[in-house]
């Protein structure tokens, strides 16, 4: 009797092998399912077979009660649900030819499933010479020109995103956009308003999908302002996601939720935070006396340095002299991401100097990368003053779309005790040096690791 059992199951295991298809990673057809069932293949490998290899056949409900009564488990039944027919490969098709697939049986395939590669000529000569027919090629050709793929355009939120001229749509809070196309060559145009668009021709290769970084260049307009004799640059108008950073696990209560803010005007900010030696030449013009110098620029000898050791008064009575004022918390956030949605706008050590890549001090200004707008340190070097109150509940869910500032030009709280510092100084770890974070502050309250930049007018500063 164990002699009869081992012959069977070695002979079962025969069959069974026998139902798999030729070609490895050929689709299963429903009589090759069906035999792999009724021989007893394990049901959890039969299932990684059907999603690994696919099917050519669309399932019916009797299909599926037949596959119950031959002892399919769920889990054959569900893998047979949810996977669909994928388009043929380029391989797949060279495997079907190479081995001795009839030619009528890998035409069906080729129409029922679809390829997801262009045919061209180069291919044509390969198959022909594995021996495919005019028929294959003629099927082949026909599935080409009707190949459908994804395109996905990742640029800048809200930018509008044109495909052969024709207008798909505008990216979203994530900065993309999706687009069902043909395969093949495209061209494609990105806008938006005070931007250089992206225009290129774009090929969509493989129905598998493609993402095309597609972001529109931003021309940086530079003036110096006669006032301070400080560095402006123009930041458009727009809309971005202000608040924590999607993918951001180090986001405080205090940054969520992230919601769309507009800026409806264009504005100048400041370059850099502002200098050490345009501070001591508005504190002579109107009379001030300077703040005590920090241990990191005794005597205030360094100009180039950033200012420090300035109260939310001192900095918001500079940048009136300068005829501006402090930015916004809105603005200030708009202009620092400079069209990313990212938590920095690129690597930290290279937009960045804080604790421990610096030496316990500040440094000179714009000695770091700048971001798309053209601004130096606003990660890393001295935390920044802006215009707005603090309140703790301004970005909580309800009270954002109930209570809040509008998504327009939001101005912050009406009310409250302290005042924010944006941007990560270079006394703070890498974790808090994102455009998102934000410092409660006494804004009579001076710190050596403390300064800020103005935001001049819309026409000039």
């Amino acid at each position: 009797m164990k002699l009869y059992m081992l012959i069977l199951i070695l002979f079962l295991a025969v069959v069974a092998q026998s139902a798999l298809p030729q070609q490895a990673s050929a689709p299963l057809t429903k009589g090759q399912v069906m035999d792999l069932v009724k021989f007893g293949m394990d049901s959890a490998e039969l299932a990684n077979r059907i999603k690994e290899h696919g099917i050519d056949f669309d399932p019916t409900d009797d299909d599926l009660e037949a596959l119950r009564k031959g002892g399919a488990q769920e889990a054959v039944i569900r893998a047979i649900r949810e996977v669909k027919p994928k388009p043929l490969t380029r391989e797949q098709v060279g495997e079907l030819v190479a081995g001795g697939v009839p030619s009528e049986r890998a035409v069906t395939l080729v129409k029922q499933r679809g390829i997801d590669f262009l045919t061209d000529e180069e291919y044509v000569k390969t198959l022909r010479l594995a021996g495919g027919d005019d028929t294959l090629i003629t099927a082949l050709c026909e599935a080409s020109a009707a190949a459908i793929a994804e395109l996905v355009v990742v640029t800048s939120l809200d930018a509008e995103v044109y495909l052969d001229g024709v207008l798909q749509g505008r990216a979203d809070a994530h900065c993309e956009l999706a687009i069902r196309t043909r395969l093949g060559d495209h061209a494609l145009k990105v806008s938006l308003a005070g931007w250089k668009d992206f225009d290129e021709n774009v090929t969509l290769a493989a129905a598998r999908g493609s993402k095309i970084e597609a972001r529109p260049e931003y021309v940086i307009e530079v003036r110096a302002n006669p006032k301070d004799g400080l560095k402006y640059v123009w930041i458009p108008s727009g809309t971005f996601m202000m608040g924590c950073s999607p993918v951001d696990n180090e986001c405080a209560p205090s940054e969520m939720p992230p919601h769309h803010v507009t800026i409806t005007k264009g504005f100048w900010m400041g370059q850099t935070p502002v200098t050490a030696g345009a501070y001591k030449r508005f504190a002579w013009s109107s009379g001030r006396r300077m703040p005590s110098a920090p241990d990191t620029n005794k005597g205030w000898a360094n100009e180039n340095l950033p200012m420090v050791n300035v109260s939310w008064y001192d900095a918001q009575a500079y940048c009136q002299s300068m005829g501006g004022r402090l930015p916004t918390e809105a603005e200030w956030e708009y202009a620092a991401r400079g069209g990313s949605t990212g938590a920095r706008y690129g690597l930290l050590n290279e937009i960045a100097l804080y604790s421990p890549s610096v030496a316990g001090q500040t440094y000179e200004i714009a000695r770091t990368h700048a971001n798309a707008f053209g601004l130096y340190d606003v990660l890393g070097n001295v935390f920044q003053w802006v215009n707005d109150r603090f309140d703790d509940e301004h970005y909580h869910p309800g009270v954002w779309t109930q209570n809040a500032d509008p998504e327009q030009d939001p101005q912050g709280p009406s009310s409250g005790q302290y005042h924010i510092l944006r941007g990560g100084p270079w006394t703070i770890i890498n974790a808090g040096a994102r455009v998102s974070v934000r410092m409660r502050v006494d804004p009579t309250e001076r710190h050596d690791d403390g300064g800020f930049r103005c935001r001049g007018e819309s026409v000039s500063p």
